[in-house]
């Protein structure tokens, strides 16, 4: 049996580009024909001289000259990219360029990095670089569409004789995935496309006095960004609204490119020289403090994280990493049956999985509280030696989606911050202007009230029934209530997909910025 057919994956070696680009005379000159065609029949009829015909055939010339121009530009460029491919980036021939999946991951990230790297504001997207962004990508993704597996399927012949037989198709996790990346991309852009012809804030040039008034304590690290500048009294009610709205969606649509590439790094192989690197237990990799908290009995994530030190994004990453590298070491000594192997150890199965569990809530949470944060030591290894295409499209397709999606959210939280400050100053000088005439006012008020008003109120409130009065329950019943309830036995803690995760601890809300 062919080694393809026992795996049941294959990669089709019929791909070819002729399905992109087609600047074949025949075409041409169809497309010629056509234009003349059109053309008025006083325009074709040879009368008066034959100026009209004159005029139009240098016209109908030079739209097919550029039309040439502009698919051979497009063909060299295509050509471009997939020599850089094939040749692993290793321009010498020399066969020491990286694997195929390496190469097409870097070519979609740095395809990404520069058409998104310009976006500095909330406005559409330039033209020539939308349709660059969608010509490139469609030319990467491409290679999925001819990376198939085979599955059953029955043929039916001329006599009526019905055979099963082997078909392709496209292998499973990319026919699913490669069209739900494609929605959610058409969506980040769409967002952008919304703030079109939106005129209540604006952004200034940073080096102009407009621009030093209006740095803020959320911008003046970011040198390269623009600073935005609304109205003195802050935005309006609806533009407000379509801003939170606009947010929402789009930390609907990073939650959804999170997942996704949460799923295709979890299904990646972990590299040996990644195994090799880690120490023997998970107490060495986390440090003394931080096993100590995870393997304590009552154990609270949010609580742990609000006694780490999250103040840099170094620090966060370090906890990360850390995190990342015990859970490996703890799953590896829950599959390894040798214990006296040098992985073994004397904690029992179920405390390991239950601190697995713990370290990997604690890292759903990281991934919310911080969406920017960069790669961790264990997803750079596993991308670099990485040898699946599939995944590795999958992977950076998904990634950039995720950062583009984070690109946005900030600068609509820079826009919604900006609003803040204004409407806080403009609230504080309302107050400084009437504070004196709004304390007469109080003051005029309070002595109208007379003695007969005031026992009312007395007498009011002292016969005022409570509900816990009502229901019978006694003042010790409420004063043992405020006492802090029994803590509840430890239970054996159920296994969550990641999806699962980022439901039960909100994970579809909108993520708190990291700045």
């Amino acid at each position: 049996m062919v080694p393809s057919l026992e795996r049941g994956i294959s990669i089709s070696s019929s791909f070819n580009l002729d399905r992109m680009f087609d600047s074949s005379p025949g075409k041409e000159q169809q497309q010629a024909h056509l234009v003349e065609s059109t053309m008025p029949e006083s325009q074709n009829q040879e009368s008066l001289g034959g100026s009209p015909v004159e005029t139009s055939r240098p016209m109908t010339s030079r739209l097919i000259s550029r039309r040439q121009d502009k698919q051979q530009s497009e063909t060299e460029m295509m050509k471009d990219r997939f020599t850089k491919l094939l040749l692993g980036e290793d321009m010498s021939g020399g066969g020491k360029g990286v694997s195929s999946a390496l190469a097409l991951s870097n070519a979609i990230t740095n395809l990404a990095a520069s058409i998104f790297g310009e976006q500095t504001k909330l406005q559409p997207m330039a033209p020539d670089r939308r349709a660059r962004w969608k010509k490139e990508i469609e030319w990467l993704l491409s290679v999925t569409d001819h990376i198939v597996e085979f599955v059953p399927s029955q043929q039916i012949s001329k006599e009526g004789v019905c055979t099963e037989i082997m078909v392709t198709r496209q292998r499973g996790d990319l026919l699913m995935n490669i069209p739900a990346l494609r929605k959610l991309d058409a969506m980040l852009i769409d967002t952008l496309d919304n703030f079109r012809g939106h005129n209540e804030f604006w952004y200034v040039s940073r080096d102009s006095e407009e621009g030093k008034q209006a740095r803020n304590e959320r911008t003046k690290d970011k040198w390269w960004l623009p600073p935005v500048k609304v109205p003195l009294n802050g935005l309006s009610e609806s533009a407000r609204r379509m801003l939170h709205f606009q947010k929402d969606s789009v930390s609907q649509v990073q939650k959804a490119a999170m997942a996704i590439n949460a799923q295709v790094l979890s299904e990646m192989a972990i590299p040996d020289s990644y195994i090799e690197s880690l120490p023997k237990n998970g107490r060495v990799s986390l440090g003394d403090s931080l096993y100590k908290s995870i393997t304590e009995e009552w154990f609270d994530p949010e609580q742990f994280l609000s006694t780490l030190d999250l103040s840099t994004e170094h620090k966060v990453l370090d906890v990360k990493n850390r995190i990342e590298a015990s859970i490996v070491i703890w799953k590896r000594k829950l599959h390894l049956k040798d214990n006296k192997s040098s992985w073994g150890s004397a904690v029992s199965l179920e405390k390991r999985e239950l601190f697995e569990e713990r370290a990997e809530t604690i890292l759903v949470l990281l991934k919310q509280k911080f969406p920017g944060l960069p790669q961790s030591s264990l997803d750079i290894s596993k991308i670099q030696y990485n040898k699946d295409v599939g995944h590795a499209v999958l992977e950076s397709y998904s990634r950039i989606l995720e950062s583009l999606g984070y690109t946005e959210m900030s600068r609509i939280d820079d826009v919604l911050y900006a609003d803040s400050l204004a409407r806080k100053q403009c609230t504080g000088e309302e107050t400084s202007d009437g504070g004196k005439l709004a304390t007469e006012t109080d003051s005029a008020r309070s002595s109208n009230y007379s003695g007969e008003e005031t026992e009312k109120l007395e007498s009011q409130n002292s016969s005022k029934t409570t509900l816990l009065d009502f229901i019978g329950w006694s003042d010790n019943s409420s004063k043992g209530q405020s006492e802090k309830p029994p803590k509840s036995p430890k239970m054996t803690p159920k296994k969550f997909s990641y999806l699962e995760k980022l439901e039960n601890l909100n994970g579809f809300r909108s993520p708190k910025d990291r700045h």
